[in-house]
Parts: C-alpha cells; sequence; structure tokens
C-alpha cells in the first residue's frame, strides 16, 4: 500500500508542476498578483510530494521488500545497511528520482528565500523551474518508474553493483546531482530575465548565490568521484577522461564562467549576453551529461547502461528547453546591451578572457567526449579517444587561465594599466620563477611539467595573497592585516577559491610528472624495492565480508630499515553479483602516497602485485576541498541574503517591454 502511495504522490506531483508551470507565467504576463502567487505554494507542495515519494522508495530499499523490481535489482539482504541505502540512487531510475527532488528542493527553496525578487521575476523562475520538473517528472513516470511491482517477488535481491559498495560513490551522485540540478536556478532566472526583457546588476546579484551553490556541490561532487576512482579501480589514477567525468566537468568549467561573468553585471552592468548565455548553456551540459550517462551510446566504467528509447526522451528534453532559451536569447538580444564600457586593459577584459579560455576548455572536451560517436556514425568507423588527446588539446587552456588569473584579479574597473598589476605581482614572480628553477634542478628527470605545475601553483596563491593584501588598502602592517582580516566574505572566497586551484594544479602536475610504477610477480616472504623504499609480501590470507569473498595481501614497506607501512591491499568476489573489485591499500602521507594493488595468483605460486610512488597525490583533493571552502565563504557573504532587496522597491512595478 504505501509502495502505491509513494506512487500516487509522484502523479501528483507531475499535476502539481503543470499547474506550476502554466499558472504563475499567465498571472505575470497578465499582472495578476493572485496568479503569480500560485508558484511559491505549487513549488513547496511539489517538493513535498516528491520528497515522500523519495521517501518511500528507501524504506523498500531499507527493509528490502522484493516487490518491487528495483529493489530486486539493486539489493540483498545481505548487504550493509549504508549500502541498501545509497542503493536507492544506485541505479537509473532512484537516481532520476533522487535529481527531480534535487530539482523540486530547488523550486522550493526560491519560493521560501526568493521574497525579495519582483513578484513577476520570482513567478517567472518558478515557471520555468516548474516546467523542467513537468518534463522530468514525466520521463520518470513513462519511461522510468521505480515503483514496478514484481508478480512472484524473490526471495532475494540481485545486489547493487560491487563497485558502487563504496563510502565514497555512496555521497558521490547526491552531490553531483545538487551541482547539475542546481544549475538549473540559473537557467531559470536566464529564461525569466529574457522574458521579461531586464537584465541588470540586480539580477546579477540574485543569480550568483544559487550559481554558486551548484558550482561548489559540483566541485564537492568531481572531487569524491575522483577520490574514488583513485583507490577504488585499481588502476591508480585520479583521472580518466572517461565520458561520464567528462559529462560532469564541461558544466563545471561553464558555471565556473558564468560566476566570473556575473560579477562584470553586477559591478559594471556589462557582459550581459555572455551571463545569459553561459546560464543557458551551464545546464544544457548538465542535460548533456544526463543524456551521455542515461542513454548506453557511450560506454563508461560507471553509466547506466539504459535503452536508446530513454536517451531520445532526454534528448528531447535537451532539444526543447536548450533550444527554447537560445531562441529568445535570440529574439531578446536587444535588451541585453552593455551599459558599462570599458578599455582594452581592464578587469572586465580580463574575464571575457578567462571566459573565453573555459568556454574554449568546455568545447574541447565536448568534441573529444562526443567524437567516436560522430566518427562512427557520419564516417562508418570506430575510434577511441583518450588521456593523450585530452592532455594534449586541453592543457595549453588551462595554463593560460592560471597565468593570466593573478594579473586579472588585480586590474581595476573599466580601465587600467597592466604594468601597475605586474609591478604589485614583482616578488610573486620572482619566487614562482626561482621554485621552477629549484624543482627542475632537483628531480630526477628532465620532465617540464613538475617545473611548470610549481611555478603556477606558487604564481596562483601568491597572486591571491597579494589580491587579498590589495583590497586591505594602505597603512601600517598591523593596521593593513586588521583590514585583510575584516575583508568581506566574497571577497575571501575569492581568495581562497584561487588558492586552492593552486594547489591542485601542482597536485596533478606532481603525480603526472613524478609517479613510480612497479609491476611484478612477488611470492610470500619474498622483497623488493620501488623509488628508494623496500616493500615486503609477508602473507595472503582468504577472508570473508557481510557480502564477499576476499583475498587479502599483507605488505610491508620500510624506509632506510624502518618498516613505516603495514598494507592491506584485496582481491573481492561478490558471489551475488559474480564481479571481482580491486581493493588498493594505500599509505597517504603530505608528500607522497604509497599504492599497492595485489592481483591475481600466479602459477608458480607468487602473486601479482603492483605498487606505485605517488608524490603530492593528496594535493589534488586537498586543493578541491580548499576551493568548494572558498565557495562557501563566498556564498555566506550577507550581501547575497539580503543586498538585493535594497534594490527592490526601484524595480517594483516595472513593466518588461
Amino acid at each position: 500500500m504505501l509502495v502505491e502511495l509513494g506512487h500516487f504522490a509522484l502523479i501528483l506531483a507531475f499535476l502539481v508542476a503543470i499547474v506550476q508551470a502554466v499558472v504563475p507565467m499567465l498571472g505575470a504576463a497578465q499582472h495578476r498578483r493572485d496568479w503569480m502567487g500560485v508558484g511559491g505554494p505549487a513549488a513547496i507542495l511539489q517538493a513535498v510530494l516528491v520528497g515522500f515519494s523519495f521517501a518511500v522508495l528507501m524504506q523498500a530499499f531499507v527493509v528490502s521488500d522484493f516487490s518491487l523490481r528495483l529493489v530486486v535489482a539493486n539489493s540483498h539482504t545481505a548487504k550493509p545497511m549504508l549500502y541498501k541505502i545509497t542503493g536507492v540512487w544506485g541505479n537509473h531510475e532512484g537516481s532520476m528520482l533522487l535529481w527531480v527532488l534535487i530539482l523540486a528542493l530547488f523550486g522550493a527553496s526560491a519560493a521560501v528565500f526568493g521574497g525579495n525578487l519582483p513578484a513577476s521575476l520570482r513567478a517567472r523562475v518558478l515557471s520555468v523551474q516548474g516546467a523542467i520538473g513537468v518534463a522530468f517528472l514525466a520521463f520518470i513516470l513513462f519511461t522510468s518508474n521505480p515503483f514496478v511491482r514484481m508478480a512472484r517477488p524473490p526471495l532475494n535481491g540481485e545486489d547493487l553493483n560491487p563497485l558502487l559498495q563504496d563510502p565514497g560513490l555512496a555521497f558521490h551522485p547526491p552531490f553531483l546531482y545538487l551541482g547539475y540540478v542546481g544549475l538549473s536556478m540559473a537557467f531559470s532566472f536566464a529564461v525569466a530575465a529574457l522574458i521579461e526583457g531586464r537584465i541588470d546588476a540586480a539580477w546579477g546579484r540574485w543569480v550568483r548565490p544559487w550559481t554558486l551553490a551548484a558550482w561548489l556541490f559540483l566541485t564537492i561532487g568531481i572531487a569524491l568521484g575522483s577520490w574514488w576512482a583513485y583507490y577504488e579501480l585499481g588502476w591508480g589514477g585520479f583521472w580518466f577522461w572517461d565520458p561520464v567525468e567528462n559529462a560532469s566537468f564541461m558544466p563545471w568549467l561553464i558555471a565556473t564562467a558564468l560566476l566570473h561573468c556575473a560579477i562584470v553585471v553586477e559591478k559594471r552592468e556589462a557582459l550581459k549576453s555572455w551571463t545569459i548565455l553561459l546560464a543557458i548553456l551551464a545546464f544544457g551540459f548538465s542535460l548533456i551529461g544526463t543524456f551521455i550517462v542515461r542513454s548506453g551510446v557511450l560506454t563508461s566504467v560507471h553509466a547506466f547502461s539504459n535503452d536508446p528509447e530513454r536517451g531520445v526522451f532526454i534528448l528531447v528534453i535537451l532539444a526543447v528547453f536548450t533550444g527554447g532559451a537560445l531562441t529568445l536569447f535570440a529574439a531578446r538580444a536587444n535588451a541585453m546591451q552593455a551599459k558599462g564600457v570599458f578599455g582594452v586593459v581592464s578587469r572586465e577584459s580580463a574575464l571575457v578572457l578567462n571566459n573565453i579560455l573555459l568556454a574554449v576548455a568546455a568545447f574541447v572536451v565536448f568534441i573529444g567526449t562526443l567524437w567516436p560517436l560522430i566518427a562512427e556514425l557520419a564516417f562508418g568507423r570506430k575510434l577511441s579517444v583518450g588521456a593523450p588527446f585530452f592532455d594534449a588539446a586541453f592543457t595549453p587552456f588551462f595554463v593560460a587561465l592560471a597565468v593570466i588569473l593573478p594579473v586579472g584579479a588585480l586590474l581595476p574597473w573599466k580601465r587600467a594599466r597592466i604594468g601597475r598589476a605586474l609591478a604589485s605581482l614583482r616578488w610573486v614572480i620572482v619566487l614562482a620563477g626561482a621554485v621552477g628553477a629549484l624543482v627542475w634542478a632537483m628531480q630526477n628527470g628532465r620532465s617540464a611539467l613538475g617545473p611548470v605545475g610549481a611555478m603556477l601553483a606558487v604564481w596562483l596563491i601568491g597572486g591571491a595573497a597579494v589580491d587579498g593584501w590589495q583590497k586591505a588598502g594602505r597603512g601600517e602592517f598591523s593596521s593593513k592585516i586588521r583590514r585583510m582580516i575584516r575583508l568581506p566574505r566574497a571577497d575571501w572566497g575569492r581568495i581562497v577559491a584561487h588558492g586552492g586551484l593552486g594547489i591542485t594544479m601542482f597536485g596533478i602536475a606532481a603525480i603526472t610528472a613524478w609517479q613510480s610504477e612497479d609491476i611484478r610477480v612477488v611470492g610470500v616472504g619474498e622483497s623488493f624495492q620501488v623509488a628508494g623504499y623496500d616493500l615486503s609480501l609477508n602473507d595472503v590470507t582468504k577472508g570473508e565480508g557481510p557480502n564477499f569473498l576476499t583475498t587479502i595481501g599483507d605488505i610491508s614497506v620500510f624506509r632506510n630499515g624502518r618498516e613505516i607501512a603495514r598494507l592491506y591491499p584485496e582481491k573481492r568476489i561478490y558471489p551475488v553479483a559474480r564481479m571481482p573489485t580491486t581493493e588498493a591499500a594505500i599509505s597517504n602521507g603530505v608528500l607522497s602516497d604509497i599504492y599497492v594493488v595485489i592481483g591475481d595468483a600466479q602459477d608458480n605460486g607468487g602473486w601479482a602485485v603492483r605498487t606505485y610512488i605517488k608524490p603530492f597525490a593528496n594535493w589534488i583533493w586537498a586543493g578541491a576541498i580548499i576551493m568548494a571552502f572558498g565557495g562557501g565563504l563566498s556564498l555566506s557573504d550577507r550581501r547575497y541574503r539580503v543586498g538585493a532587496g535594497a534594490r527592490r522597491r526601484s524595480l517594483r512595478g516595472v513593466v518588461a517591454e
């Protein structure tokens, strides 16, 4: 009975979403406040109904209700409780329900916290958000119903994909969806502003917190996915340019550009067209990512391989919303005339260059991801585009971005002198050059990647520090420190995020340039050396987990004759899913990771052992955490919660052209 109520709640949410999409939009067009007021309660009611439906599905997984086909396919009575819960979104139907729940929660948040918006803009934002809800609720109800019953329930389930039975993957999808779906708010604000025919500084202030929240969640989600791939898949890498990884990275790049563009709209009422276009494209790339993951047209380690019919449905949603928004964008070009003018050398110009680099980088990833499909459809050739292409094509744009970022942050608005900004950074330039030369002299090989990564890290971190110091103004050292501490959180957020980017870039350069790899067959009791470390295989034992069988290696790691780590890599077999997994054992360190994987038994009685020494690996995720923390600092700035309300009186009653 409860399952039927969950399904019925989903149908009611679909009907409420239709009301939310239609009535407020008509009310805004006819200046009827009572109709416009329907949007808020409808958004909240939709969130409540979808939330109830999601809770019902989660309860079915928790109690192992095998009368539901979805529970049978993705759960098992022996599975740990954490993975019973995460099994709710470890599949296509459940993950789409989570997607719609987050979409509804964002709409409800706009209804609750959007009281300072003009009534017509608020109504149109909620209406567009409701229209997106209609599309995805229809997708679930007509193609991906999670509440389908089994005619003859089995005694047990088929278990969740073993690769998904991991704490990293338990939290990775929710954060990723919060980022994906959060960009729908920027899209709704963009479409609502286009319909009204008014994009101004107040609009830039309103759209920034929603974009910032989505960017923050997307950053955390991507970092969690990278961390999971690093320790779970046993390949020893943190990023593989997999289609699903690219599907999350492309919206992140566009959202980063959108954040910087919205600043110019807010401060200078310039780059309006850029900002609206990026808001449309950011959500458009989120929909493209959904299509890639769920259509089955591209293979991936962690995609939902579903039938192409579902992909066609998502493709229609993509065409309707992105195509419709771009058509409206073209029709409303006159409403986006910039008021602020600026010189060739200015902060505005630096942000334009920043956005071009980010957009082109996203386009490179997009082409590389879809090129195998394009080549097969257009030329009948099966091609594979891997890491060498992406590394060669993507890296120059991001290096250029890192070079201009500290300079652009110091340039004043409207017009500037680049020599003055470079003079402020002279000591950072000297320090970055010295660090690069030192790293070049100390490294064993002669790859330029390590020194360049070190130089860029110092350049970005030092540039962020100079940015904060300049913001503190002039005066004595102690008074400048006090003023710097009291800087607005938005300024501190920018400084911290830019510094975090430098740390991540150094971690990526270091692990790529300096890692060591060793693959060999080792007998019990034998020792071997890798990059100055001595490793000894003490024993190999068999074990049993809650729902798996495991082979566990016992490996000691020595440095200069002293044991520094004891590692226990595993090779697991999940009998129900009939699938093996590799559990790497990692000794994490600030300066390097010792990464060991045990493989299959060999004919001579030995065991295949793969060992990596990965310098500065954890700096990659530390930098991502710092970037996300910077986003959180900016989001907590009081100006983004109440500042826009100061403009409400001047905007109230303005009629759209």
